[in-house]
């Protein structure tokens, strides 16, 4: 566990974080965890109620600043070169035809984006099994070096150099050599469909955990007295090695320059970002690391998020003074349990019985986005349980929910993360609306995932409206269904 301290003994006051959070919860913008570091400190930190800090968070692309510092490692150890082209390592992967740019891309390019794709490559190269030839395939129309062009496959074919030159998966390499040093348990890290670790996302860690490789990059590369990554390659990682300003207007925090899967930020500081929010914040000459994760609604809020950790705390730090009073830290205090609380569902439990009895009542739905052939409603483990099963046209995405009517309920159900689909913690919050209308709000507390489901009964019918907070490509529907009138069992 982290050390923690005062601010004031750092050079802040408790003044300005409780204005900092202040502006956060007023701004509605939803953090799920926050930690503040100060000289190595923890000096305020938070959960929101549900997320729990011992349990990993999705990173989505801030999984990147860590396959980053995996090649930063290989290149210590002499394994690559910056300077080795992208081919050398896939001769069996090649296209028909090498054209002259795609033997001129070195893996500099793929750290710094500018691979030399004119396109986002996404789509393309994840509809593949192969992504590595499929990468490859993709047209390279414009000189490497010379664009900046995010691709998230980019870092995925760093992924799969380091894995090709050392003969580990990704998560092996790093065990001894970044995450056993920094105390991280063994991470769960997604994989590509030939079990390739995906590089570019996928990789879950506790807040603390990503606070930990803050620190790590704050000392220029040690951790606890021990070298991980030389401060070679950090004055190169955390450096301007592209121009990202065209590609990111109106956020001035995505337009100072792009590093090695780093971005440079306002005053010499520097993060790692994942969507939704998630964020490893370096500022360097203020010995600050931010760690967090978050439900923002778009990358905007990311944005207004920097912003308010500019002027409260770092502007702030030139400013303030810091004697320790009385009432100063109590505030803030009362200020990070209201944070803890915020964007809880409330239940309204009916007054009445609603008078639909739902264990074995089994529905056949219309077609609909996500494939969700069936629902079935089943008596579970106790009275004050209901199990509720899935049935999809991909008999593989089949999974069972327990829910209560007496309190939020904890289980394991199978949902997906940034890849596929995964059994992980989710806590069900159900109540009555109406006494015709369910209303099931599931946490995906490993994810920034928040699915409301809304259940409308009316005689042999059913309407089933579906919402998810924030999604990269799962899209809200609304099907309806029809009872099937005989008693039934799931395997």
């Amino acid at each position: 566990m982290l050390p923690s301290d005062y601010p004031e003994n750092h050079g802040l006051s408790s003044r300005a974080l409780y204005d900092l959070f202040g502006q956060i919860e007023q701004r509605e913008l939803h953090l799920n965890s926050f930690m503040l570091l100060q000289d190595g400190k923890v000096t305020a930190e938070f959960w929101r109620e549900l997320y729990r800090k011992e349990i990993p968070q999705l990173l989505y692309s801030l999984s990147k600043s860590f396959t980053s510092i995996a090649v930063g490692i290989a290149w210590d150890k002499g394994l690559l070169d910056l300077d080795d082209p992208v081919i050398l390592y896939f001769p069996d992967k090649m296209p028909d035809v090498v054209s002259p740019k795609l033997a001129r891309m070195k893996i500099r390019h793929l750290l710094s984006m500018t691979a030399g794709h004119d396109y986002n490559i996404y789509a393309a190269v994840e509809a593949e099994q192969d992504w590595a030839a499929a990468f490859l395939a993709q047209e390279v129309a414009l000189e490497p070096g010379t664009h900046y062009l995010y691709s998230t496959h980019s870092t995925y074919m760093l992924s799969a150099i380091i894995e090709r030159v050392t003969g580990q998966s990704l998560v092996d390499f790093l065990m001894p050599s970044l995450f056993e040093p920094l105390s991280i348990p063994r991470p769960e890290w997604e994989t590509c469909p030939l079990g390739v670790t995906a590089g570019g996302m996928g990789l879950s860690l506790t807040t603390e955990s990503v606070a930990k490789f803050g620190l790590m990059l704050l000392d220029n590369g040690i951790y606890e007295g021990k070298r991980i990554v030389s401060e070679r390659y950090l004055a190169l990682a955390t450096a301007e090695q592209s121009d990202n300003r065209m590609a990111n207007a109106g956020k001035i925090d995505s337009m100072q320059g792009y590093g090695y899967q780093f971005h440079m930020c306002r005053r010499g500081c520097y993060r790692g970002d994942g969507s939704f929010g998630q964020m490893c914040f370096v500022a360097p000459k203020e010995k600050i690391v931010i760690a967090m994760t978050a439900s923002f609604r778009s990358m905007r809020e990311l944005q207004i998020m920097l912003d308010l950790i500019y002027e409260h705390l770092l502007d702030r730090l030139e400013i303030e003074e810091t004697a320790i009073s009385e009432s100063e830290p109590k505030s803030l205090q009362h200020q990070l349990s209201r944070m803890t609380k915020l964007y809880l569902p409330s239940a309204h439990p009916l007054s009445s019985d609603p008078g639909i009895h739902l264990p074995n009542r089994r529905y056949s739905l219309s077609d609909n986005a996500h494939g969700l052939r069936e629902l079935a409603f089943m008596e579970g483990a106790n009275e004050r349980q209901t199990e509720l099963q899935f049935i999809y046209r991909d008999s593989r995405r089949n999974k069972r929910l327990q829910f209560s009517f007496s309190k939020p309920f904890l289980s394991k159900s199978l949902f997906t993360k940034d890849l596929s689909d995964h059994e992980q913690t989710v806590i069900a919050y159900a109540t009555w609306e109406t006494s015709h209308q369910l209303k099931l709000t599931l946490y995906y507390i490993e994810t920034p995932y928040v699915v409301t489901y809304r259940l409308v009964f009316l005689d042999k019918t059913l309407e089933l409206q579906f919402h998810i907070n924030v999604s990269l490509n799962i899209p809200n529907f609304t099907a309806h269904g029809a009872l099937i009138p005989q008693s039934f069992s799931v395997s």
